[in-house]
């Protein structure tokens, strides 16, 4: 099963700095304990801000493979910026439905002097079945397909819903799930045909070893 951390250093206390601390803290912890891919998704900072944590990330996670010993197999994704995800030898970039097409990302990936990945990972938000197969004719690596459950703070936005799910998972790209995932709802995710699931509040705000062991046991 692919576990897809989406990260957002605002939910934890303190200050900048503090959460700053706090988020590469939990993406240390999402690399030793084998999560597959962490979205570095910290939309609100500079370019300039953005860069510099980024390196700190990837630096924390080469240096921390999982306990069990081995290469770190955890993938960090920049969202959007691509320009930053080469800079910092990112893995690859997460992109949004609107975002510029894959094939230009692979395209500027292979062109760039100072790569040190030199085949990215590229991912995609989508919310309709148009969107996956896009992302799928495009070239995307993943498809993150949202939302499928309700969230409780944004019950405005209308869940696609597991059959949807179902139905997009017959696409030629693996397709993770997103919206309100918890411990319970995952394996309908899964049984829907995911080949994982996606989340912020689920790796960040409990014990990501617990997490991680009951979701792949």
């Amino acid at each position: 099963m692919l576990l897809y951390y989406i990260t957002d250093r605002r939910q934890f206390p303190g200050d900048e700095p503090a959460r700053r601390a706090a988020l590469l803290k939990r993406i240390t912890e999402a690399a030793r304990c084998g999560v597959s891919y962490v979205q570095l998704r910290e939309k609100d900072l500079s370019g300039r801000e953005l860069e510099t944590l980024a390196r700190a990330v990837v630096c924390s996670v080469r240096e921390n493979p999982p306990a069990g010993g081995g290469k770190s197999a955890t993938q960090i994704l920049i969202n959007s910026r691509t320009d930053i995800a080469i800079t910092c030898a990112a893995d690859g970039v997460h992109l949004t439905s609107t975002d510029v097409d894959p094939a230009d990302v692979r395209s500027l990936w292979c062109g760039a002097d100072a790569r040190e990945v030199t085949v990215p990972t590229i991912a995609v938000s989508c919310h309709s079945a148009q969107d996956v197969a896009r992302a799928a004719s495009a070239g995307a690596d993943l498809a993150v397909f949202a939302p499928i459950f309700e969230k409780r703070d944004a019950p405005d936005v209308r869940p696609v819903g597991l059959q949807a799910l179902r139905d997009v998972c017959r696409q030629p790209i693996p397709v993770l799930a997103l919206g309100a995932i918890t411990l319970e709802n995952a394996p309908q995710c899964i049984h829907a045909g995911a080949a994982g699931i996606a989340a912020i509040r689920l790796f960040q705000q409990n014990d990501i070893a617990d997490v991680v062991r009951r979701l792949r046991g």
